[in-house]
């Protein structure tokens, strides 16, 4: 069941690489720390919630600056 628990705090790889910003159609990086899929070329994070990636732009936060 550990694993399990584990996997909630990632996405997997896999759907990572077929994952893509659905405004650029580029790829998406992952930051476990803030749980979000980053697109860079959009500036926006988008939120992973209980494993599931919510990839709708009105959810997305705008990256800073500095991020």
């Amino acid at each position: 069941m550990e694993g399990a628990r584990s996997n909630r705090n990632s996405v997997d790889p896999k759907l990572l690489e077929l994952l893509v910003c659905p405004l650029t159609k580029g790829p998406l990086e992952w930051d476990p720390e803030r749980q979000e899929l980053i697109s860079r070329r959009a500036r926006l994070a988008y939120p992973v919630r209980d494993g599931v990636p919510v990839m709708l732009p009105s959810e997305a936060r705008e990256l800073q600056d500095n991020e």
